[in-house]
């Protein structure tokens, strides 16, 4: 996550990969929520700047972005699984 420390990367992640959990319908654990959040702010955040969209470097900001690729992360996930 752009401009978080571990830290704080952790518990943001975490927070935007059970509410995108949440928000899907997706059961995973905390683990899973952690990593999806901090993965899924990774690929936002590559994703958007493809687009040219350059995200702040706040708690807010990547929370949202967290959750967005949260989200992407899930829809990927269950394309491959066939759900």
């Amino acid at each position: 996550m752009q401009g978080l420390g571990f830290l704080a990367a952790i518990i943001v992640g975490g927070l935007a990969g059970w509410i995108a959990s949440r928000f899907m319908g997706a059961r995973t654990g905390i683990l899973i929520n952690i990593i999806l959040g901090i993965l899924g702010a990774v690929v936002a955040n590559f994703l958007l700047r493809l687009v040219g969209i350059v995200p702040t470097e706040g708690w807010i900001a990547q929370g949202i972005v967290g959750f967005l690729g949260a989200c992407i992360l899930i829809v990927l996930w269950r394309m491959i699984r066939g759900r």
